[in-house]
């Protein structure tokens, strides 16, 4: 396992070195003043060119010559897929149409620190009859910690297929994801005429008010905060062990990664911990309610605040949006996404006025209309159960219908949302000037594009 995960390492080396070099190839030549038609051609980094030009140099190459034959091949198509993929998601990221930060050029990763993954597309995948065992290509058979024979069974009743399994490594474990096709069923949830508004917060991780009326709370473990003595000795003996330094080249000692290892299994533990605990509170409400009711939270923003920023981490807000998605996809139910910018917390959940302001320290919600008194996050839990019912069967955030939008109140904010900066146009290159399309190769069926107007990445 090890060895496929380092071939695939190997291999996005080198997919990214073949294809840098050119780039810095070109920047020397136009330093020297050489013609544009008489640079270094491109070399395309898309998929099919990449693995051509890898099987015709890995039997003469000494980097590859003497071990290259003792993985799989799809070690090493999953190093090169990662490299096409991270060129295109540079080239894209330039031009503006991805989304998200800009990312740079794609580094080289580096042997200890990246993570071991290989993906398998083809060849002898499956789980054995016994369910305690799965078979890869060139890796035969491997126990597996869990017994899987539901998949199995599965699998033999032609409900189940599988399209590939991805093995890494993380967090000290080997781990196997199987991408399947499957007959799914879906099971009628406990209430399906239930609708649940949900109110994340730090003191509570969830305050939850159904349309029964109902109020529950879902307590905040807080794992992170709970391990922070046990990290702060770990930490201390970190410290006093020769570290690694890039700058100056010099190497962990022994007693370095010891320690290092030692708290890194703390840290596992708690992102264990807290994956268990999200694995249970979504499920138990994808299982339970057919509505369900979350707020567009800008976690990135919150995240910002550096008094609170370790526990909103802790707390992983969008993890459970993600979970809660996927989750209500697979039991047919739906999942509302109130807008960024709905005043749950200020509004009342009784009469509907809306408060100017409500600083996040005040705990408790008074209404200056009707007298309401009741826990904000409560209020916010009503108000957003409530807006299930006005809520097209679109769940898109903001999608109301038409009398509802008519209705809608102001989010008494004191000032206006800052305009989004525009983004900068990209200029001629600096490095070898504009770089090509990754599919303009003269590979069979690589589509030409006209170089004038190709994107400058440099």
């Amino acid at each position: 396992m090890h060895s496929h995960g380092g071939g695939a390492r190997a291999a996005y080396n080198w997919g990214v070195a073949y294809v840098t070099a050119v780039w810095w190839q070109r920047k020397a030549e136009q330093s020297y003043g050489i013609p544009e038609d008489e640079l270094t051609p491109w070399r395309s980094w898309s998929l099919p060119s990449l693995r051509k030009a890898f099987n015709e140099d890995k039997c003469t190459n000494p980097r590859f010559a003497d071990w290259w034959e003792e993985n799989s091949k799809e070690a090493y198509n999953t190093g090169l897929a990662n490299a096409s993929a991270a060129f295109g998601n540079y080239t894209k990221s330039k031009s503006g149409k991805r989304k998200g930060p800009k990312m740079g050029i794609p580094r080289l990763k580096l042997k200890g620190k990246a993570r071991l993954t290989c993906r398998f597309t083809t060849g002898t995948i499956r789980i054995e009859p016994d369910g305690r065992h799965i078979t890869l290509p060139r890796i035969a058979a491997v126990r597996l910690h869990e017994n899987r024979a539901d998949l199995r069974a599965l699998i033999d009743e032609g409900n189940m297929r599988i399209l590939s399994a991805t093995a890494c490594l993380d967090r000290g474990r080997w781990f196997v994801s199987l991408q399947v096709e499957q007959k799914h069923q879906l099971v009628k949830v406990a209430r399906p005429d239930a609708a649940v508004g949900i109110d994340l917060g730090i003191k509570t991780l969830a305050v939850l008010a159904d349309s029964d009326g109902v109020l529950s709370e879902e307590p905040n473990p807080r794992h992170l905060d709970r391990a922070q003595k046990q990290l702060r000795r770990a930490s201390r003996i970190v410290s006093r062990r020769r570290g690694p330094d890039r700058h100056t080249g010099q190497q962990s000692s022994k007693r370095w990664e010891k320690a290092n290892r030692a708290r890194n299994v703390i840290h596992h533990r708690v992102a264990n911990l807290r994956e268990d605990t999200l694995h249970k509170m979504t499920t138990r409400l994808a299982c339970e309610y057919g509505t369900i009711v979350v707020e567009d939270l800008n976690v990135a923003g919150m995240g910002r605040n550096r008094r609170l920023s370790r526990r909103i981490a802790d707390a992983a807000f969008g993890e459970i949006r993600r979970r809660l998605t996927y989750k209500t996809r697979r039991h047919g139910t739906r999942l509302v996404v109130a807008d960024r910018w709905f005043p749950s917390s200020k509004t009342c959940s009784r009469c509907g006025a809306v408060k100017t302001k409500l600083p996040l320290s005040t705990r408790v919600f008074e209404c200056d209309a009707c007298g309401l008194v009741l826990d904000r996050d409560a209020n916010a839990g009503h108000n957003l159960v409530a807006l299930a019912a006005r809520t097209t069967g679109t769940g898109v955030a903001g999608d109301l219908d038409n009398a509802v939008e008519a209705e809608s109140k102001p989010r008494g904010a004191d000032r206006k949302t800052r305009a989004t900066r525009p983004r900068r146009k990209a200029g001629t290159g600096r490095a070898g000037g504009a770089i090509p399309s990754p599919r303009a190769g003269k590979e069979t069926g690589d589509r030409q594009h006209d170089t004038g107007a190709q994107l400058a990445c440099w």
